[in-house]
């Protein structure tokens, strides 16, 4: 076999590795009381996700509301669809304050997000940013007018906006008259291209309208939602090439389970990597009686991965084999990474850059000692056959052999006193 070298005297090209550089935007900054949040500007890519409890239970909304914000969504949004609801909202609110949660909150609106806004004014102050879709406001000059009532209560209370275009609500106006025009050109686009051009025309020039009507430029926040993969990444890709707002991404109605999970992370890591996006909704249907923090987990899993944040101790391990008919490997996988996931909303105070650990958890011998030793804490559990022992490894070194009934526990003891030791006060990564 012949082996294929650089040209003699030549160094290999320096691969670039990582995502591309950020996007420059504006930045937008979302606030409650003393705790905020800023999209764009160069801040790191903020998560947020969606209640799908019905607002006009405040309780219900609330206890929801809490838990994602203690998954790790940064931004919560929250449905204000009717009188009931928007008079809920300041309780909302304040039923967060007292438990101590100040996730800024952004009120979804449709159709008569104009008279909510105007009727319930603490429901307007109580919430940090608003969400217009244009193409759900009317037509013509009432389409104009609710908008402009919506952008004059932002104004108000200055309050941001995220206006979100989506191509199943797509203003039918323009479509029609881009679509006319589209017919007159000589090579006309074909109907899906003119689509996805009105949604980025339908998204800046109501940017530009909003800025017209008196919101500053560094308050608005703009969203294209389609459902499709490659509609996704070409809409966002025009879209970044042709503004400076801030972008929400996502893929609308991705669907349940891993399908919605493979397409969402499909679209918005190829644009991540591009250097696109400043927040990020991962939009997964849930099973029935499904956890609704799933969906942060999962936006919060893109980007750590891709390596552009770090939220909790990344676990590796391996996906077993014939030489793995034994199950504790999976096991203790699984209770590990759970368990550091369930501390997080502890340790991210306590010790600070303990979301940046590794920790392997490995099933047989054959890449195990190896994955443990890059890793900042691993162990290597025995295969099928293998000699009934389980050698850990911290900081790349080799220290204990676990053995017998108790390697899970005893593991998760060594992970604790780890954390401790580095991260705490005084710990090496200070």
């Amino acid at each position: 076999m012949t082996l294929i070298d650089s040209p003699a005297g030549q160094d290999r090209p320096n691969i670039s590795v990582g995502p591309a550089p950020r996007r420059t935007t504006r930045q937008v900054v979302l606030s409650w009381y003393d705790h905020t949040v800023r999209v764009g500007g160069g801040a790191p890519v903020v998560v947020q996700s969606m209640t799908n409890t019905d607002t006009a239970d405040p309780i219900a909304t609330a206890i929801q509301v809490k838990d994602l914000a203690m998954a790790g969504s940064e931004v919560v949004r929250i449905t204000v669809n009717t009188p009931e609801a928007a008079a809920q909202v300041p309780a909302i609110r304040e039923q967060l304050d007292r438990m101590g949660v100040y996730v800024p909150l952004v009120g979804d609106f449709h159709y008569n997000g104009h008279k909510l806004l105007t009727q319930f004014p603490e429901c307007a102050q109580a919430l940090s940013k608003y969400r217009i879709n244009p193409g759900n406001m009317g037509a013509g000059n009432k389409r104009d007018d609710n908008f402009a009532q919506m952008i004059e209560v932002a104004c108000r209370y200055n309050k941001p906006v995220r206006i979100g275009v989506n191509w199943g609500s797509l203003d039918s106006s323009l479509m029609a008259k881009m679509m006319d025009e589209n017919s007159r050109r000589a090579q006309p686009w074909a109907a899906q291209a003119v689509m996805r051009e009105a949604l980025v025309v339908s998204a800046i020039s109501n940017a530009q309208r909003a800025e017209t009507l008196g919101l500053p430029g560094d308050a608005i926040v703009l969203s294209c939602k389609v459902s499709h993969v490659q509609d996704l990444i070409a809409v966002y890709q025009d879209l970044a090439s042709r503004c400076d707002y801030p972008l929400h991404l996502g893929l609308t109605e991705a669907g349940m389970g891993s399908k919605g999970i493979v397409a969402s992370t499909a679209a918005l890591a190829v644009l991540l990597q591009q250097g696109i996006g400043d927040t990020i909704r991962i939009s997964l249907t849930p099973e029935p009686g499904g956890d609704r923090t799933r969906e942060v987990v999962v936006a919060q899993e893109i980007l750590q991965t891709m390596g552009l944040r770090a939220f909790t101790p990344m676990v590796v391990a391996c996906p077993g084999c014939g030489r793995t008919s034994s199950t504790v490997f999976q096991e203790l996988a699984d209770s590990i990474q759970t368990y550091l996931r369930q501390q997080m909303p502890v340790w991210k105070t306590r010790y600070p850059g303990v979301e940046t650990m590794n920790v392997a958890v490995m099933g047989c011998v054959v890449n195990g000692p190896g994955e443990s030793q890059h890793a900042d804490i691993g162990i290597s559990l025995p295969g099928t056959g293998e000699v009934p022992s389980a050698p850990v490894y911290i900081d790349g070194r080799r220290t204990v052999t676990l053995k017998g009934d108790s390697i899970a526990g005893e593991f998760q003891a060594i992970v604790e006193r780890y954390v401790e030791e580095k991260y705490g006060v005084g710990g090496q990564s200070r």
